[in-house]
């Protein structure tokens, strides 16, 4: 019997809440303060210029990658104690599995959210992001039982 215990989909969500607040925290000032208050208009253009580029895309993925490569966790996963592992082995993920990982939410969130809503149903709680790289997302601390992806 498989004892690991893998995060589900709502501690997951809260994790992503907890991310996006502190990424908005950061991007949101340093973003007007290169366009102004325009940036946050109804009719603002999608993509402001390069700046909007850097912070809006760039950083918050360097960070993300950054973070399961360092701690095996975003703030937000270590705020409900949840890490990404490798499923196979449940060492840290590799910088080729992060970035697939990373990829792979563009994947997940295409056919309206699917991807994401797959954590609810699967039985290791995988989303479609964590299949394409390999990964599971576990509770910190808990006894942890890998097998294959």
């Amino acid at each position: 019997m498989d004892d690991t215990r893998y995060a589900g989909f709502w501690i997951r969500v809260g994790a992503s809440l907890i991310d996006m607040i502190l990424i908005a925290l950061i991007t949101i000032p340093l973003l007007l303060a290169a366009y102004g208050p325009a940036y946050l208009e109804p009719d603002a253009p999608l993509v402001a210029g390069p700046v909007d580029v850097l912070l809006s895309y760039v950083l918050p993925a360097v960070a993300t990658i950054a973070f399961w490569l360092w701690k095996r966790a975003t703030p937000g996963k270590m705020a409900v104690s949840t890490q990404v592992v490798d499923a196979r082995t449940g060492d840290t993920i590799g910088a080729l599995q992060a970035v697939v990982r990373y990829i792979g939410y563009v994947v997940a969130g295409l056919p309206l959210g699917l991807g994401f809503l797959w954590v609810a149903f699967d039985g290791r709680k995988q989303g479609w992001h964590d299949k394409l790289a390999r990964t599971v997302v576990v509770q910190r601390n808990a006894p942890v039982r890998y097998g294959r992806a």
